[in-house]
């Protein structure tokens, strides 16, 4: 797998991409803007969800009205992540940080397409009630993993686990899957 990482790292599009003047700090302000937009409409939808705001509003016909808000910040969001990715991939493969952050990503994926579905299955019922134990419980699933993937995101940026910085062969320097080092030729 790093080896295709260190392919990609070196194509001239990547290579343009992390040293371009301005494309690079507007990917980083568009992905940050989006994630604003993601975040903001999942935890109205969930603060509704654990009836903790806009209790007098119909489940069903929230999420009708901040979905589409919710899946525009997310296309953004994975194509200025993609974008982002491509331009430093060998950086962000041996990040933790970012492997922490599409870890749970896809546990917050999995947590909006199994719950969330439920949710929608009951949602004519649930008017200004409180919505059914396994919906709240998703809720607060969903604004937890999504504050940690936030969080880890914005780690990602530090390089205190950078594979220069971490003990060759130790416990993060393996999950970081870092490159051994390389000895020279008069064996230092």
């Amino acid at each position: 797998m790093r080896d295709l990482i260190v392919t990609l790292n070196e194509t001239p599009w990547s290579v343009a991409l992390r040293e371009s003047l301005f494309v690079w700090p507007i990917l980083e302000a568009t992905h940050v803007l989006s994630i604003m937009l993601f975040a903001g409409t999942i935890l109205m939808v969930d603060i509704r969800i654990l009836g903790w705001a806009y209790k007098g509003a119909e489940v069903s016909d929230f999420t009708k009205r901040i979905l589409p808000w919710t899946v525009a910040g997310f296309v953004l969001l994975l194509t200025t992540g993609i974008v982002l990715f491509y331009a430093k991939p060998l950086v962000y493969y041996h990040n933790v940080f970012f492997r922490l952050k599409m870890t749970l990503v896809l546990f917050a994926m999995a947590n909006i397409l199994y719950f969330h579905r439920k949710l929608e299955a009951a949602a004519t019922e649930v008017v200004s009630a409180t919505p059914p134990r396994a919906a709240r419980i998703s809720a607060g699933v969903s604004l937890t993993l999504w504050t940690v993937v936030i969080v880890a995101g914005r780690m990602i940026a530090y390089d205190w686990y950078d594979c220069r910085n971490l003990t060759p062969g130790g416990f993060l320097s393996t999950i970081a899957d870092c490159p051994a080092p390389v000895a020279t030729a008069m064996g230092e």
